[in-house]
Order: structure tokens, then C-alpha cells, then sequence
């Protein structure tokens, strides 16, 4: 996720911890009313991941199971056997082509259900598999008439089938550059408009080669429903490359300050712009360990970058974003005054403590990956919680271990166990070091039957995480129970 992370510690004046609040602010999170805030939340969860299983399998399965009942089994030799399994697999990866497109659109509430890491691992999954199902679609219509193999000539071949071949090569073109993509050390935002443009063109030579080979969509039936399918996308088009950056005026934000921390860090403070002179404000709304997506104009082809909300949920108005300054466009955040307008996207993502209930917390974080967790225990001070916590914190000096300060002032608020491991110590550290390992998480955690009731939150690089998932595999913590996030969109 780029470089989100918060930072807030005894060196600003103005608020030294980042969880003080007002006495009204106080009333308005008494502990009682948490066990109903996850009630409701974790129901709210459940239903839109019901739908969206649904929903998602009604795209999957609707035009293969619709094509047979229409035209009825063929009968004959084992070509036309091919050739229907042909049409199985065209259609089926369609329908995948449909729910790619769909799932990295920015939809709260799939985010919201099935977290970023799970959106993207779909994403992913969905679209290997369309290029598999697009190959054997290839391959079938060969095998069942070897005469077609002239399709592949684009010189001489009709439209529909230049469609085809042009749309499998973009489609190639598309995963080969996903799997390269760090090797080729492309900018990100480089990266990112040609994987648009690819994906682009996959579905509308898609698109072009159903209509041209016409035979599906002369059916009323079918050809409503490739008509629903091809509205439902372009409605989600719209409303992902439109309405969110040009239309979304409601989520423009003014910056309040932008407070140095370090040489290379700083915190970005923003409130809500007015909607009118007696309208107030509408402050962002989010729980704790969500993100955002800011952008400094509203453009379509503008820069955006996401980053996680590093503040309490219950600070107020305020929302603070603190960032490390790696790049260009972070850099460009660094040096905005006040007033400065900031469009935010957000808030996304299931990486957070409010979906679940449980008898404590373990949070483990590497590097930048100390974001989230700010703002999970900056959150649990406000709402005065008194289970008990633990805090692994991973960095590779003892320079790059972040919140130090604020985190001894939270430990004073809540029960809260702190370990700070290195990867590359000095000679006179005297805490963990090297890598995290079956030893020292069964140092940290409680008894095999207590540890499973804890929820275990991972966020840092994807080889921390995998490393820190063997080691819970290894001490047979449940699955269920573990919640990851990782700094990686691709």
C-alpha cells in the first residue's frame, strides 16, 4: 500500500499523543456501546458478503447455463461436442471478465466485506483464469475444425476473429506485465495506466468479437443478458473513472497543517471542507485500520496514492494521514499549506478491529506496517478498553522503530505489551532481534486454548507476512482469527 503509516509522538505541543479528547468526545464512546457497534457492524458485513457471493455467482454461471437451455444439446460427432465446450469456455471467461473488471473498481462495500488483500487475491485469480479459459476456448475451436487455425491469420481472418486474437494478446500482455512488474521497475503510476489500457482493450475486443460472431447474441434472451452484463460494467466504469474524481466534490478536504516529524517524514492533518455557510461540515467516518485513496485535483488522469488513516477514529473532525516521503508524488504532499485542497477516496478496507469481538489483540507490524496498529490502539485509549494487548514491532534499525514515545504514553492508557525486534541490532540493543520465530511468539502470546481467543492483525512487507503466517500455521492458531494487509497493489 505505498507508504501509509502514522507517527505522532511527544515532540508536538500541540496534541503529544494523538488520542486526547474532549469531555463530550468521551461520552459519546463509553465502553458499553462496543459490543453493539460490532454487532451491528459484523451483521452489516455478513449480509453484503452474502449478496456479493451471489451476485458474483450469478454473473459466473448465468450465460453458460442460459446458452445450453436456449439452443439445446447438439447431437453428431465429437467436433460439435468441442465445439459447444468451446462456447462454455468463452462464455465462462466473459462472465470472469465481467467480475475482474468489477472487483478493483473501489467499491466500499467490497472492500469493506472482503478487506483489499482479498479483493486483489480474487482479482488476480480471476484474471489468470480468464487467460486460461480464453486459451482452451482457442485451442477447442481448433481441435473441433482444424480449418479454423486460419482464424489466427489477422492479415486475412474476418473481424470477428481479429477481435478475438487482439483481445488474447492484450490479455497476454496484461499478466505478463502484472508478474514482471518489479523486475521491470516501471513507476507505479506508469504501470498502472498501461494495465488500465490493457485491460481496456481486452474488454472491448471482447465485447466486439461476441457481437461479430453474432450468433449468441441473435437470441432475445441472451442478448438482454449480455446487455444487462455490459450496462452493470460500464455503470461501474462510470462511477470509478467519472463520478468518484469528477462528481465526488463531497470528499474534498482542506489541509489543516502538514507537521514535520523527521527529515523524511511528516504528518498530513485534514478537515472537511464546508458544504455551505450553514450546512457544517461531513467529517470522514471510518474504523479503526481502514485507508484511503488521496488525490490533489480532481482529474481523471491525476495522481492518487492510498495510505492508511493513522488517527483515532473518535478524534473529531481532524483525519491524519503520515506519510514517508519515497516519491514524487508523497514528496508533493509534503509541501502543501493550509487551505490546500486534498480529495479523498475512502474509507476502504476490512483490516479492522471493529468487525470483530474477541478476548484480545495481537498486532503484528513491520516497518511502515505500524500504521494501522496506530490507529487500532489510539482508538481502543479513546474508548477506554481494558483487554489486554500485544505489539510486535519489526524494523531493521532502531532509527526506523516508529511511535516510540506515544507508544510508552499508551501503554499508561491500556494493557498493553510491547516487543521491538530488530533485524539489524547495534551492539548495545538488549532487546529481540533477528527474524520472528516460533520461540519468541510463544514467549509473547498466552497458552495454546488462550491464544486461539485472540485476533492476530499482520500488516508490513508480503515477506513478513508470509513469514509471520507459517509461524501462527506452526502453532495452530485458527486461520479465522488471522487478518492481513500488505503493502503490495499489484
Amino acid at each position: 500500500m505505498g507508504a501509509p503509516f502514522g507517527l505522532i509522538d511527544g515532540r508536538s505541543s500541540r496534541r503529544t499523543a494523538g488520542w486526547a479528547t474532549t469531555s463530550r468526545q468521551r461520552s459519546q464512546i463509553a465502553p458499553a456501546r462496543y459490543p453493539l457497534l460490532h454487532t451491528v457492524r459484523g451483521v452489516r458485513r455478513q449480509l453484503e458478503r452474502t449478496l456479493w457471493a451471489a451476485a458474483f455467482l450469478a454473473v459466473l454461471l448465468a450465460p453458460v447455463l442460459l446458452a445450453p437451455v436456449l439452443y439445446g444439446p447438439r447431437t453428431g460427432d465429437g467436433s460439435s461436442l468441442l465445439s459447444e465446450l468451446s462456447v462454455g469456455m468463452g462464455l465462462l471467461a466473459t462472465s470472469m471478465l465481467v467480475c475482474a473488471v468489477v472487483l478493483p473498481s473501489r467499491l466500499r462495500s467490497l472492500t469493506r466485506t472482503f478487506g483489499i488483500d482479498g479483493v486483489l487475491g480474487i482479482h488476480r485469480f480471476v484474471g489468470l483464469a480468464v487467460t486460461l479459459l480464453a486459451g482452451l476456448h482457442i485451442v477447442l475451436v481448433v481441435v473441433a475444425n482444424p480449418a479454423n487455425v486460419a482464424l489466427l491469420d489477422v492479415l486475412h481472418a474476418p473481424d470477428r476473429a481479429r477481435a478475438a486474437v487482439g483481445a488474447t494478446v492484450a490479455l497476454g500482455a496484461l499478466i505478463a506485465l502484472t508478474v514482471l512488474r518489479r523486475r521491470l521497475r516501471h513507476r507505479y503510476e506508469v504501470w498502472r495506466w498501461v494495465h488500465v489500457a490493457l485491460a481496456s482493450t481486452v474488454l472491448v475486443l471482447s465485447g466486439l468479437h461476441i457481437w461479430w460472431l453474432n450468433h449468441l447474441v441473435r437470441d432475445a434472451a441472451m442478448r438482454a443478458l449480455f446487455t444487462v452484463l455490459a450496462l452493470g460494467v460500464l455503470v461501474v466504469l462510470a462511477y470509478r473513472w467519472l463520478w468518484l474524481p469528477v462528481f465526488g466534490a463531497r470528499r474534498e478536504y482542506v489541509v489543516r497543517e502538514v507537521r514535520p516529524e523527521t527529515s523524511t517524514v511528516s504528518t498530513l492533518v485534514l478537515e472537511p471542507r464546508r458544504d455551505g455557510p450553514r450546512r457544517g461540515y461531513r467529517t470522514l467516518e471510518f474504523a479503526p485500520g481502514q485507508f484511503a485513496w488521496l488525490r490533489l485535483n480532481p482529474s481523471i488522469g491525476a495522481q492518487e496514492h492510498p495510505f492508511t488513516i493513522a488517527s483515532s477514529a473518535h478524534l473529531g473532525l481532524w483525519t491524519e494521514f503520515t506519510i514517508r516521503h519515497s516519491g514524487d508524488f508523497t514528496r508533493e504532499l509534503r509541501l502543501l499549506r493550509p487551505g490546500s485542497p486534498v480529495w479523498v477516496d475512502g474509507p476502504h478496507g476490512a483490516f479492522t478491529i471493529d468487525l470483530q469481538r474477541t478476548t484480545g489483540l495481537v498486532m503484528i507490524a513491520g516497518g511502515v506496517g505500524i500504521t494501522p496498529m496506530m490507529s487500532m490502539l489510539r482508538t481502543l485509549a479513546h474508548r477506554r478498553d481494558r483487554r489486554p494487548h500485544r505489539l510486535l514491532m519489526v524494523a531493521r534499525t532502531i532509527d526506523d522503530l516508529l511511535f516510540r514515545a506515544e507508544i510508552r504514553q499508551l501503554q499508561q492508557r491500556l494493557d498493553l505489551t510491547v516487543v521491538e525486534l530488530l533485524r539489524q541490532p547495534p551492539p548495545s540493543w538488549t532487546g529481540a532481534s533477528g527474524t520472528i520465530d516460533e520461540n519468541l511468539l510463544t514467549a509473547l502470546l498466552p497458552g495454546k486454548f488462550r491464544r486461539n481467543q485472540l485476533d492476530y492483525y499482520l500488516c508490513g512487507p508480503p515477506a513478513l507476512v508470509t513469514d509471520v503466517l507459517t509461524v501462527l500455521d506452526g502453532l495452530e492458531v485458527p486461520q479465522p482469527r488471522i487478518h492481513t494487509e500488505q503493502f503490495d497493489l499489484v
